[in-house]
């Protein structure tokens, strides 16, 4: 009797929805030609509920939230007036992690904050909870994302797996070196029907011979969540230096839709799926 391969279930989940609007609409084609299946909301978006309407023509998508303590204005006037020296703005992720770890910055105002954020997207079904450059694997933070989705019935908790991909540059290695420590201290509390993570070795710009790397390695009747950032730059909506290096939004999204990766999942037995 010949075996039934079991396949390979994929959840393609876009980062960042709400973080500008050419990055939304590129998350909206990308899901209605069948190539994404979920994305986080960054509830801290200036017209968030202009870009919620959008959303909520996307009835196959799942949705959850992205959230966010290093990008943009807090939805709460505490946090706030304790980053008045950045203008009540959010610093950037490492000054932000240094005022965790240091009390500046309290977990009570964390919670405040999220609460917030996941308020703000509540006219959606939320599925999940991830973070703006993984903040919520901070093991200061990641049982408060734990407790917040219990709270709130969110039924799935991002945790982001290093990815040991060779050969790699000096801000790898580092960067999965302390994703690798923050991995194994939240492991134990994650619950284990959490999709496996991928997408971390090439983020912000993934490639075909990336994935079909990563694909190589996945296991049949396992389910999988693969980060990815489409969208559309344009003109004069994203000024900032660092985010134009770090991202080719245009390249992800021709990829997801492509011919090319179509066939990748074919070949690997791959089935698309949402939360």
């Amino acid at each position: 009797m010949t075996e039934v391969r079991k396949s390979i279930q994929l959840i393609v989940n876009a980062d960042d929805y709400g973080y500008f609007p050419g990055i939304s609409r590129g998350i909206l084609d990308a899901a209605a030609s069948g190539a994404l299946t979920a994305t986080g909301i960054l509830a801290n978006s200036p017209d968030l509920k202009v870009q919620l309407k959008w959303l909520a023509k996307a009835e196959s998508l799942s949705v959850g939230v992205h959230l966010n303590l290093t990008h943009g204005k807090p939805l709460t006037a505490s946090m706030a007036e304790k980053l008045g020296r950045w203008q009540g703005q959010f610093p950037d992720a490492y000054v932000m992690t240094r005022l965790l770890l240091t009390g500046q910055i309290k977990t009570a105002d964390v919670r405040a904050e999220w609460c917030a954020q996941i308020v703000a997207c509540q006219g959606c079904k939320l599925m999940f909870l991830n973070s703006h450059e993984h903040i919520h694997m901070l093991p200061l933070l990641f049982p408060l994302a734990l407790e917040l989705a219990e709270q709130y019935r969110i039924a799935h908790v991002r945790l982001t797996r290093a990815e040991w991909l060779f050969p790699q540059r000096v801000s790898g290695l580092v960067r999965n070196t302390l994703m690798q420590i923050m991995q194994t201290v939240n492991q134990s509390a994650s619950p284990k029907q959490t999709p496996i993570f991928l997408g971390l070795g090439q983020s912000g710009k993934l490639d075909l011979a990336y994935l079909s790397k990563i694909f190589a390695r996945l296991q049949p009747g396992k389910t999988y969540e693969l980060m990815c950032h489409p969208g559309y730059r344009v003109p004069g909506e994203i000024m900032d230096p660092k985010l134009l290096g770090y991202h080719d939004w245009e390249a992800e999204l021709a990829l997801l839709q492509s011919r090319d990766l179509r066939d990748l999942y074919k070949n690997f037995g791959i089935r698309l799926q949402s939360y």
